[in-house]
C-alpha cells in the first residue's frame, strides 16, 4: 500500500503498483477505496480521472493529442539517451511506463509534486500550440518526478495504465471509499461523464443529485460481436429488433433551444463539419439528445465511408463539398427529451418517442425489422449481405441504454465477413511497387486477463496507396525499434480488419490467427483503449467451430527471423 508519508504523486504511483501486483478485482477495489478515502477534496477528483488513464474527464473536450514522438523526445532529453536505448528498453518491457521508469533512473531531480501540479502541466501542454513548447513542458514535469512517478505520467499520456484496472473498478473504488452503493456511482458516472465529479458527489453523499446535462458528450452504448443467430435470440429474449450496421460515423446530437452540437464516437465535437445537420436540428421543436450515424447519402443511397472522410476535421465546409458529399443523420435512439432522461426507459419506449419527433430532412430513422426466430434473423442477415452490408445491429426491445458499456443488450451479427477492431504493433516494408512504404501491418487485440496486447494477425491489403504513404510517415514517427525490414511501433493506430474465419494457431501469442485478414479501414475515431478483446475473439472462434467450418491455415508470409513483439 502507499506510504502515508510519501508525496501526493508518489502515493498515486505506489497505489498503482499495488493494484498492478494483485490479480484479484476485490483487492484492487479495496486498494483504490483506501486510497480515495485518504485524499483531500482537491486531489480526489484528479486521482479518480487519472486512474482511468486520462489527463481530463471523459466529457472534457480538451485532448492532449500528444504523439509518441513528443514523449520519446522528452524522455530521451531528461535521461540523456538516444532513440535506440529507448527501443531496447521497450523490447524488455513492452510497456511505455516501464520503459520510462528504467530509462529515467538516476537522471531526474525529484521534488514533492501534487496531483494539481500534474493537472496544471497537462493543461499547459494542451494550451501550447507548438511541439517544441509541449515537449519542454513535459520535460519539466518528468525532471521533477521520481522514475516511478514519471512511469505513471507516461501511462496516463498513452491512455493505458496496464495494471488490470478498468473504469468499472474505479467506480467500485469510489463507492467503497464513500460507503455508497456501487450502482449509484455507476449511474452518476453514466450521466455526468466525469468520474472526478462523481467522486466528489459520493464523498458528499449526493450521488442521487447527478443529472444528465446537454452540451457535453455522453459515452456511447456499445455492442458485443456475435456469430450465432440462435445465441442472439436467447440473449434478446425471443424478439430481436434489427437494424443495418451502417458504414458511417457514430454521432451524438445535442439540441437545446437553438443551440446544436454534434459529437463523434471519440467524444470530440464535429459540429462544424456537418452544417446541414445542425441547421435541420435547429428546426426540431424539442430539446433532445439523439444517438445515430452520420452517413454520406446521395441520390437515395448510402455512399462509401471514404467519401464521408472528406468532411471530417473541417471548420468550414464549402458549398461545393456540401453538394458533392451530402450528409444524413440516421437516428436510432433518443436519450433525452425536453428535460426527461430516457436512459432507463426500454428501447421500445425510446423508439416510440423518437418516431413521434417527426425529424426533418436530412434526418432519417434507422430502418427497423423485427425477428422472432433464428431463421428469421438469418434471413434478415442474408438480405443485408445482398445489400453489401457486412452485418446487422441486433437489439433487445426491452433493454435500457447503458453508456460506455459493451453488454449483451446490443449485439453485432457478423458472419463470414466478420471484422475486429485491432491496434497495429509492428509494420514492415512492402514488396514490389510498395517496397518504399510500410504496407504490412502486424496487429493485436487486448487480453483483459493479462492486461497486455496480444498479436493475432498481419494484413497488407485494403488501404489505398495514398493512405499507405501517409501512414508510412506516421509509423516512422512512432517507431520504437527499427530492425530493418520490420519496425516495432507504439500501439496507437486502430484498424478495422475483416476476415473469413478464426483459427487456433501458435503463430501469434494470442493463440489465434485470422483467415485472409484485410484492412477494412483506419479507425481514427477510436483509441487503443477501444479495440476488441481476446475474449471476443475466443467467442467468435467458438461460433465458427459450432458451424463446423473446416479450414486449413493458409501458407502466408511470416516474419520468421524478424523480431515480432510478444507483448504488444
Amino acid at each position: 500500500m502507499a506510504d502515508p508519508q510519501a508525496g501526493p504523486m508518489e502515493r498515486f504511483a505506489q497505489t498503482g503498483e499495488a493494484i498492478r501486483g494483485t490479480p484479484s478485482k476485490l483487492e484492487k477495489t479495496r486498494l483504490l477505496g483506501e486510497y480515495f478515502a485518504g485524499l483531500d477534496l482537491p486531489s480526489l477528483p484528479l486521482a479518480a480521472i487519472f486512474f482511468t488513464a486520462r489527463p481530463f474527464a471523459d466529457r472534457d473536450q480538451r485532448k492532449l493529442n500528444l504523439g509518441y514522438a513528443v514523449i520519446r523526445n522528452a524522455v530521451c532529453a531528461v535521461a540523456g539517451v538516444d532513440d535506440d536505448a529507448l527501443g531496447e528498453a521497450y523490447l524488455r518491457h513492452s510497456d511505455v511506463g516501464d520503459v520510462i521508469e528504467e530509462v529515467l533512473a538516476g537522471h531526474t531531480h525529484p521534488r514533492p509534486t501534487g496531483l494539481r501540479d500534474v493537472e496544471a502541466v497537462f493543461a499547459r501542454i494542451y494550451a501550447e500550440r507548438t511541439v517544441r513548447k509541449k515537449t519542454e513542458a513535459l520535460i519539466e514535469l518528468l525532471d521533477r518526478l521520481t522514475p516511478l512517478e514519471a512511469k505513471y505520467i507516461g501511462k496516463i499520456l498513452t491512455g493505458d495504465l496496464r495494471i488490470g484496472l478498468r473504469a468499472g473498478l474505479v467506480e467500485e473504488g469510489i463507492a467503497r471509499a464513500a460507503g455508497a452503493p456501487a450502482q449509484d456511482v455507476a449511474w452518476a458516472s453514466m450521466l455526468t461523464g466525469d468520474l472526478g465529479e462523481v467522486a466528489l458527489l459520493a464523498r458528499r453523499g449526493a450521488l442521487r443529485q447527478a443529472q444528465l446535462h446537454l452540451m457535453h458528450p455522453l459515452q456511447f452504448m456499445l455492442a458485443s460481436p456475435e456469430e450465432d443467430a440462435e445465441a442472439i435470440m436467447r440473449r434478446v429474449g425471443g424478439e430481436a429488433w434489427v437494424e443495418d450496421k451502417y458504414d458511417g460515423i457514430r454521432g451524438q446530437l445535442h439540441k437545446e433551444g437553438s443551440r446544436v452540437i454534434l459529437y463523434s464516437r471519440d467524444l470530440n465535437e464535429v459540429t462544424s463539419a456537418f452544417p446541414e445537420v445542425v441547421e435541420a436540428g435547429q428546426r426540431v421543436p424539442h430539446d433532445v439528445l439523439l444517438d445515430g450515424e452520420l452517413l454520406a447519402f446521395k441520390d437515395g443511397s448510402v455512399r462509401p465511408f471514404f467519401e464521408l472522410q472528406h468532411r471530417l476535421g473541417r471548420k468550414v465546409v464549402s458549398a461545393q463539398l456540401l453538394g458533392e458529399v451530402p450528409v444524413s443523420f440516421v437516428a436510432f435512439d433518443l436519450l433525452y427529451l425536453d428535460g426527461q432522461t430516457l436512459l432507463q426507459e426500454p428501447l421500445r419506449e425510446r423508439r416510440r418517442l423518437l418516431e413521434g419527433l417527426e425529424l426533418p430532412p436530412p434526418f432519417m430513422l434507422a430502418h427497423l425489422i423485427r425477428a422472432r426466430s433464428a431463421q428469421e434473423l438469418d434471413e434478415v442477415f442474408n438480405a443485408a449481405r445482398a445489400r453489401n452490408n457486412e452485418g446487422l445491429m441486433v437489439k433487445g426491445p426491452n433493454t435500457p441504454y447503458t453508456p460506455g458499456r459493451r453488454g449483451l443488450g446490443w449485439l453485432k451479427l457478423k458472419k463470414a465477413l466478420a471484422t475486429l477492431d485491432v491496434v497495429v504493433t509492428g509494420v514492415e516494408w512492402g514488396h514490389g511497387k510498395r517496397r518504399q512504404v510500410l504496407s504490412d501491418y502486424t496487429f493485436a487485440v487486448y487480453d483483459e486477463g493479462s492486461g497486455r496486447l496480444v498479436n493475432i494477425g498481419k494484413a497488407y491489403s485494403g488501404l489505398t496507396d495514398a493512405e499507405i504513404a501517409s501512414m508510412t510517415e506516421y509509423f516512422k514517427s512512432i517507431t520504437l525499434k527499427d530492425y530493418g525490414r520490420f519496425r516495432l511501433v507504439q500501439p496507437e493506430v486502430v484498424l478495422e480488419v475483416a476476415f473469413d474465419a478464426i483459427m487456433e494457431s501458435g503463430r501469434h501469442n494470442s493463440g489465434y490467427a485470422l483467415r485472409f485478414p484485410r484492412i477494412k479501414r483506419i479507425r481514427s475515431d477510436k483509441t487503443a483503449r477501444e479495440i476488441d478483446t481476446l475474449d471476443s475473439v475466443a467467442r467468435l472462434h467458438r461460433s465458427f467451430t459450432r458451424e463446423r467450418v473446416q479450414l486449413v491455415e493458409p501458407a502466408q508470409p511470416s516474419a520468421d527471423g524478424e523480431p515480432v513483439p510478444s507483448g504488444s
